[in-house]
């Protein structure tokens, strides 16, 4: 099947990052007023979340009450408070909560701060783990940075008639590495930026290279600490040891969040850890098994080209192996959709090292179009590889939206013209539950 190039060309290719005066970026009124708040998943299975939220001149508290709608009774669950410094900059107090046991497909609200200083948000939580179980993903693609491009994506996103329920983030978050002195204010105007989403709905997060932050030559050695110290994610319950690799469970889902840029060969913690991961996973259960990285292993474009190939020889072999669904991933900034494929056969002495056909392979996308002050990556491999089924060169979103255990749409949408434009698409036919009598897509046209 011959892929396609899109034909669409975009005005401008450049991103200019909005001014730090801009509403986007705007500081809570109130002193010490909680800021940058943000959740994500606080378990393994959906009955906890994970609120962090910044207090920028004293600790104040860290506890956090939360209520379910219509209910009568409130709870109150403690946190706790880090700081970190980096090179010139020391980072406010960083409070992170865990709240747990909360039911299933329930409304909850919740309130941070202290005294008259408190701001109130809310979120759901998902339906219970379970094969048949409908749910929507949104991917606001990875490197968003914060440019007036990245608040276009985000926009389209929160109007996006799909309606994500959680954000899959494949990393390169606030781009601070690219500023003299890995400037961290832009971590704060990032979470600022972000928290008009951030704090509604759970974003599962997926280091990238801008979020290594290791700069020697600043006297910062310590890889991922703006990173690591700002948003946390539930690795110990996937027995994971680092939070730059875990899993969790999510209605019908389960995901498997890897590190680009941790190592990663054989013995190693990650590869441990994996090759332990993939056999638990119970498709009977969570049919949609989906892997987030942030460097593609399928990529078309100059920008980035091969780099993901490392990790390709070590692990394709497994995400064939267990038949993983979809691998999403960041990094070069435009959108690209694989075909299933695979290049499994090579040894040193047979010469088969070309991509084919392969049905219990992923489809791979490449989705690290969001609209970072680096621009996009238009630049492209010719001719277009076989792998390659569609690519272009513009900013966007997805919406993974899975229909039941045999069925799931997605769409990736561009940011064209300030609309958001569904530009390519297509229905995912599950690879465990995979069989020629399931039903048919003609149902949910």
């Amino acid at each position: 099947m011959d892929g396609k190039t899109s034909t669409y060309v975009r005005n401008d290719y450049l991103s200019v990052d909005m001014p730090i005066d801009s509403d986007v970026f705007r500081v809570p009124p109130g002193y010490n007023a909680p800021q940058q708040v943000h959740i994500t998943q606080g378990d393994h299975v959906g009955k906890g979340v994970i609120i962090s939220w910044i207090t920028p001149h004293e600790p104040g508290s860290s506890t956090v009450i939360y209520w379910a709608e219509n209910s009568e009774f409130k709870w109150q669950a403690r946190g706790f408070f880090l700081t970190y410094k980096y090179f010139n900059y020391t980072s406010g107090y960083i409070h992170h909560c865990t709240i747990h046991n909360l039911e299933f497909d329930t409304n909850y609200y919740y309130e941070v701060g202290i005294g008259n200083i408190t701001r109130q948000f809310w979120f759901k939580t998902p339906p219970p783990v379970g094969p048949h179980v409908p749910y929507t993903f949104g991917l606001i693609a990875g490197d968003l940075g914060q440019t007036y491009k990245s608040n276009t994506t985000l926009t389209h996103y929160e109007q996006s008639p799909a309606k994500g329920q959680t954000v899959l983030y494949v990393g390169d978050l606030s781009y601070a590495d690219d500023y003299p002195f890995h400037n961290n204010t832009k971590w704060d105007t990032w979470g600022r930026f972000t928290e008009r989403i951030a704090a509604y709905q759970p974003w599962i997060w997926t280091a990238g290279n801008h979020e290594i932050d290791f700069a020697p030559e600043l006297g910062e050695t310590k890889p991922f600490k703006p990173f690591t110290s700002r948003y946390h994610v539930p690795y110990r319950v996937s027995n994971s040891s680092s939070p730059l690799w875990y899993s969790i469970k999510r209605a019908s889902a389960y995901i498997i969040v890897m590190s680009s840029y941790s190592a990663f060969g054989k013995y190693t913690p990650q590869y441990k850890w994996l090759e332990k991961e993939l056999p638990k996973v119970n498709r009977t259960e969570t049919p949609w098994l989906i892997v987030l990285m942030h460097s593609p292993i399928y990529n078309s474009y100059v920008t980035h080209y091969m780099e993901g190939e490392t990790v390709r020889v070590m692990y394709e072999k497994w995400f064939v192996k267990y038949r993983v669904d979809v691998v999403f991933a960041g990094h070069v900034h435009a959108y690209e959709r694989s075909e299933r494929v695979s290049n499994i056969a090579y040894n040193i002495g047979n010469w088969l090292c070309r991509p084919i056909n392969d049905q219990s392979a992923p489809v791979y996308i490449t989705i690290g179009d969001g609209g970072n002050v680096e621009g996009l990556a238009t630049a492209m491999t010719e001719p277009q590889p076989s792998y390659s089924a569609y690519r272009e060169a513009s900013f966007g979103h997805g919406i993974l939206n899975i229909k039941n255990r045999t069925h799931a749409h997605f769409s990736w949408n561009r940011n064209q013209d300030g609309y958001a434009v569904v530009a390519d698409s297509i229905w995912l036919r599950n690879r465990y539950w995979s069989h020629p009598e399931e039903t048919s897509l003609a149902a949910f046209r």
